[in-house]
């Protein structure tokens, strides 16, 4: 039981990145609306910032994926049941309703305001572990499922991100991300295996 402890808790530093990748499209908005209609040039009228901005939402996103793409071992389970609920994904959109108003990089309160609203929603993110749960993901193609399975004489029910198909009654690899999330080792092996014990 151990053994698998350490998957239970993401680094906060690795959260937080986590925590961005899923505001990545919306940081590529704000720096869009940072450029002024009236005065085209090549740079926003704050390019230190956005180009802060644009560097965190590239970084997030490409490590996100690669931490995805990374994961490819964990626990045999028996699928028994399983419901698409990638709709619960659509949760992180409601912040993007912050591009259609006016926001002012220049402007510090609307800075200040801007990074309470993040700290408030990374800190509930983290306190769920739902970091793994966003757009980006979804885009690339996970899924998240609403899952049943067995583990030797254990039933366990779980959110599962995966960029797979799960079907019931075949075996995959899952790892541990927290109490109540998993994700599926998208591996051809493992895969292969699942096949072969039916």
């Amino acid at each position: 039981m151990s053994s698998a402890d350490p998957s239970l808790r993401l680094r906060p530093w690795a959260s937080l990145v986590l925590f961005f990748s899923a505001y990545a499209p919306l940081l590529l908005i704000l720096i869009v609306k940072d450029y002024d209609p009236l005065h085209p040039s090549w740079l926003p009228r704050n390019p230190e910032l956005s180009g802060t901005l644009l560097c965190i939402a590239v970084f997030s996103s490409v490590a996100i994926l690669r931490s995805m793409h990374e994961i490819t071992g964990g626990l045999p389970v028996v699928v028994t049941k399983a419901a698409n609920k990638s709709g619960d994904m659509f949760g992180y959109t409601i912040p993007y309703m912050l591009s259609f108003l006016r926001v002012d990089l220049g402007d510090w309160q609307t800075l200040i305001s801007l990074a309470i609203f993040l700290a408030i929603l990374f800190v509930m993110a983290y306190r769920t572990q739902t970091v793994f749960v966003n757009p980006i993901l979804a885009l690339a193609g996970y899924m998240l499922i609403d899952c049943t399975f067995k583990r030797g004489d254990n039933e366990i029910q779980a959110m599962v991100v995966t960029r797979m198909p799960l079907s019931i009654g075949k075996t995959y690899q899952m790892e541990r991300l927290s109490h109540y999330l998993y994700v599926a080792a998208a591996q051809n092996g493992s895969k292969k295996k699942g096949e072969s014990d039916e």
